[in-house]
């Protein structure tokens, strides 16, 4: 294995998933504290590439042209051989999979970074193994990766923080493109959707009691989400009259990136759209379920995560095993709302908020 020079060119393989994605800012953060002349790239989906973009460590996005759950082997290794020019001295694998590995290996890279994952002994030749315990966090884990193989932990109080950059004329193109005015009050923004699964999603008549009380204190409320969300938006709409801005399934991940940059509040599931608003500095309401808040949680201290801790819970699955969901069903509004209440802006602040029952 090569010496790393503190000039060389690392490549950071990215993870697939948009939340994951921005935790991966917090590895990158930690290379350029230690390594401040090295060149960082990432190699990125392209569906997730809009957040490296805004990522200040980053030097290129290089685009994976790999179809999602597809091993798309041939792709991987011809890519792997054109960036051999590129000359990158270590690569840094966030996936677990052995196709992950695929890219660095035919790339030649001499330094290949990476937890044991699948199947992967050759591929990877700087192995590390995880110990969960240690690492509870998966940002932590992205984070250890940048240390060596005997050093590899990683305190969350000295970690950096996602931090993604905003232009302000890209915000004002996606205003356009929405057809939306600059707002001239307080926005809430709402993610009813949660990629992984039902049993991370609160219920979309909560969502509407909530966007139904800011409403009326004169807020405006956006919807935001890709396009499978768009049944949960538009249920959420129809319940609040039409009132709410549904922009579920319009914008690209871009264009919410911009659009939620604006928000006076933000109140998401455990999501990719939840570690976006965090990664903005967002006033933040995190609602969990199935999940771990542990393990996953908003990246910054702005936030409020919201959980009823059950013995059911977190059980981790897409779909409640024992059918009822009260983990997400009992999580009232009226709790949110007042959790929401000390992160908000005095003016902006609402009456009656006391939460009412559990």
């Amino acid at each position: 294995m090569s010496t790393f020079a503190s000039n060389d060119r690392i490549l950071v393989v990215g993870p697939s998933w948009v939340g994951d994605m921005v935790m991966a800012q917090s590895l990158c953060k930690t290379l350029k504290q230690q390594l401040p002349q090295a060149t960082i790239d990432i190699l990125a989906p392209s569906w997730s590439a809009p957040l490296p973009e805004r990522m200040p460590e980053i030097n290129d996005v290089v685009h994976a042209p790999f179809r999602h759950r597809r091993a798309d082997i041939w792709k991987r290794v011809q890519l792997g051989q054109r960036l051999r020019s590129a000359n990158y001295q270590w690569a840094i694998l966030l996936p677990n999979s052995w196709k992950s590995a695929l890219v660095p290996f035919w790339a030649r890279i001499p330094r290949r970074t990476g937890y044991v994952g699948e199947q992967r002994w050759g591929l990877i030749n700087d192995i590390r193994r995880l110990d969960r315990d240690r690492l509870p966090m998966t940002v932590q884990r992205f984070v250890a990766l940048a240390g060596s193989a005997d050093n590899s932990s990683s305190s969350r109080k000295s970690m950096p923080v996602p931090k993604l950059r905003v232009d302000p004329n890209q915000v004002g193109a996606a205003l356009t493109a929405m057809q939306l005015p600059a707002p001239e009050r307080p926005i809430l923004v709402l993610c009813p959707g949660a990629a992984f699964g039902p049993a991370k999603q609160w219920p979309a008549e909560h969502y509407a009691q909530v966007a139904r009380h800011y409403l009326s204190h004169d807020w405006g409320v956006w919807l935001m989400g890709s396009h499978h969300d768009s049944q949960a938006a538009a249920q959420i709409a129809s319940l609040c009259a039409a009132e709410c801005v549904n922009l579920a399934g319009r914008t690209s991940l871009a264009q919410a990136i911009d659009l939620m940059s604006l928000a006076n509040l933000v109140i998401a599931n455990d999501s990719g759209l939840m570690h976006v608003a965090a990664a903005l500095g967002r006033p933040l309401v995190a609602v969990y379920g199935s999940s771990d808040p542990s393990v996953t949680p908003p990246l910054t201290p702005n936030s409020t995560v919201i959980t009823l801790n059950l013995s059911c819970s977190p059980c981790f699955k897409r779909h409640c095993p024992l059918g009822h969901l009260q983990c997400l069903r009992d999580l009232t509004p009226d709790r949110v709302v007042a959790a929401a209440e000390p992160l908000i802006s005095d003016k902006f602040q609402t009456p009656d908020t006391q939460p009412r029952g559990r």
